[in-house]
């Protein structure tokens, strides 16, 4: 069996700005997940979902205990070394589409390649190809402005895809969708998964997608619950 992520103790606390109060967002965290799952971590506003999603993917750091992604110790990387971790081995995909306005879908779905100095005509190829697996070959030369919000939410799983990374963690990513577009995405990334082997895990609240996934986290209070 492999683990794509374990976390053993992990605790985050984070200390209002001119007070001493504290927030616990994540109390002694044990968990591994296997390398080509996909992962549900579910819970109420507040339960800790995005905070364990950001301690995943190295945009946060734990206030106590570790975390090990594809064997990589996260602490023992420095902030360089933690961004170029990210951007060879986890793709993003945000509540918020984070694209660019003034690229065109593939200019934006591409961008990520251009970070890793892929050729141009191998960028654009591969992303093409992504493009019409995902449904948006009819949509590459469009702005933002002008897609609907499943179409961007679209092109950021395929900037996240082109990236080729070992894992996906996405934050809510149904949660500005209808329920068909939505349940449709998730589809599509279920798709990917078995199609590459990609492991997604997804912090979420919505109950169409806890359904999809193969294995659910369930957080209450910065505890796992079940």
């Amino acid at each position: 069996m492999s683990f794509i992520i374990t976390t053993q103790k992990l605790s985050k606390i984070y200390t209002e700005k001119d007070s001493a109060i504290q927030t616990k967002a994540l109390d002694n965290i044990n968990l591994a997940i296997e390398e080509g799952d996909f992962v549900a971590i579910a819970g109420p506003s507040g339960s800790g979902k995005t905070t364990l999603l950001n301690m995943m993917g190295a945009l946060d750091t734990p206030t106590n205990g570790e975390v090990v992604v594809d064997g990589t110790l996260l602490s023992s990387l420095n902030k360089t070394e933690q961004a170029e971790f990210r951007l060879k081995k986890i793709g993003f995909v945000f509540q918020a589409y984070n694209l660019i306005d003034t690229l065109t879908a593939i200019e934006n779905a591409e961008y990520v390649m251009v970070l890793q100095d892929i050729p141009a005509r191998r960028r654009r190829h591969e992303t093409f190809q992504v493009f019409k697996d995902l449904g948006l070959a009819n949509y590459v030369n469009r702005k933002p402005s002008e897609l609907s919000a499943g179409q961007q939410q679209r092109v950021a799983v395929a900037r996240a895809i082109l990236a080729k990374p070992k894992l996906i963690l996405a934050d809510e990513p149904t949660a500005n969708l209808d329920s068909q577009t939505g349940s449709d995405l998730i589809d599509l990334m279920h798709l990917m998964n078995k199609n590459l082997g990609i492991t997604f895990i997804f912090a979420t609240h919505d109950k169409m997608v806890m359904d999809k996934t193969q294995t659910l986290i369930q957080l209450h209070d910065g505890r796992i619950v079940g």
